[in-house]
């Protein structure tokens, strides 16, 4: 079936009428784009219709419209902060993948908390021992302990004590108090050259923020109660630290070792048999690709093992590589330790999840949704 369908189609399948049509492009629920055939008339995203249609063969029941919102539906929540549309991510308006190609995370900091050009003092951190993650976590669990909560805090105080979490969160990754840009001190803690220090840099400006993924939403619901900021990036963390998010790098790797061993083809091959995705390709947010993967990939040569695979796994399959694919190949290309990856996304990610829990405490609200029971009806035991 084609990624783009007619007005028509389009038309005919959710039984609309013209302007409903137009209705649903402007608010943002179905992409249209000009047809390259013909410039007169406009194609409109398969897979948000067939979102919509699924929806509507669901029924509008409250309950069957929130399920649907917690897994890549409808918004749920309101947020200035990042958005994923066009098949590009932007940050406060701005094209993610154009900022990564100079701008370092301080940056991006300063533009996602939206405090202007303020100057933050570097910190002095004392470091304890552990591996990376071990680092991270003790770090931040001990700030989230004893920092103070969000609420009754100036702005001012907000983004200093912001900025001294993510200076924290950075020398638990290089496992030692320093000065200078983030991207330059975690490259130093891994002996990369300055070459290497700049792909660490691009890297972590594409992984910032990601809108309401789920350490985000993990990030927001702490932060609604008006926990610290320590706590509200804890609560990210421990998110990220999962298979299917910040820990995915793992199974790349892990399918890697099965195309060395089976040969790429019969790895792939093997994988769909078992009607599960290749990890690193695909993602549902994109369909035409990744964009953070794209800038990433643009940025180094990739290595010839990772090109057959990527050579291999798109000839069968059709998907292109993620971020996740595009993270995994950056640290191998630079001989990086196999946490690293997920060190690199912690720290990028840390700024994003404290702009997110900047704009939860500002909408003064408690995220308490309600469970849809299904179990035993009550008095019946």
């Amino acid at each position: 079936m084609s990624d783009w369908l007619t007005a028509h189609e389009v038309m005919t399948r959710l039984q609309l009428k013209p302007q409903t049509l137009y209705a649903y492009v402007s608010r943002g629920r179905i992409e249209a784009r000009t047809d390259s055939a013909d410039p007169r008339r406009s194609l409109y995203r398969a897979a948000d219709v067939a979102r919509l249609e699924y929806r509507k063969s669901r029924g509008r029941r409250n309950a069957a419209i929130a399920e649907d919102a917690i897994a890549w539906g409808e918004p749920v929540l309101a947020s200035s902060i990042t958005t994923i549309a066009h098949g590009r991510l932007w940050y406060r308006g701005q094209d993610a993948e154009d900022l990564a190609r100079t701008a370092r995370l301080e940056d991006i900091a300063r533009l996602l908390w939206a405090c202007g050009d303020a100057r933050f003092p570097p910190q002095f951190n004392i470091v304890g021992p552990g591996t990376g993650n071990q680092r991270m976590f003790a770090m931040i669990a001990a700030r989230a302990a004893a920092d103070p909560v969000i609420g009754s805090r100036t702005p001012k105080a907000l983004y200093f004590e912001a900025a001294s979490v993510l200076d924290a969160l950075v020398d638990a990754v290089a496992g030692r108090p320093g000065e200078g840009p983030i991207h330059d001190r975690i490259a130093r803690a891994w002996g990369c050259d300055p070459t290497g220090a700049d792909f660490i840099r691009t890297c972590l400006v594409l992984l910032a923020d990601h809108e309401l993924n789920a350490s985000t939403f993990a990030v927001r619901v702490t932060a609604s109660t008006r926990a610290s900021l320590a706590a509200c990036v804890l609560a990210g963390l421990s998110a990220l630290s999962g298979p299917l998010h910040g820990g995915m790098s793992a199974r790349v790797r892990a399918f890697f070792g099965e195309a060395r061993r089976e040969g790429v083809e019969a790895a792939v091959q093997s994988r769909l048999a078992l009607g599960t995705p290749v990890p690193g390709f695909g993602h549902p947010l994109y369909p035409e690709g990744d964009p953070r993967a794209r800038g990433l990939l643009s940025a180094f040569p990739l290595p010839a093992e990772y090109q057959e695979v990527r050579r291999v796994t798109e000839a069968i399959t059709g998907d292109v590589p993620n971020i996740d694919f595009a993270l995994t190949a950056l640290a191998s290309t630079l001989g990086l330790p196999q946490d690293a990856p997920f060190q690199i996304f912690a720290a990028a990610r840390c700024t994003g999840w404290i702009a997110h829990a900047l704009e939860q405490f500002q909408t003064g609200r408690l995220i308490r949704p309600r469970a849809r029971y299904v179990g035993v009806a009550p008095g019946s035991a």
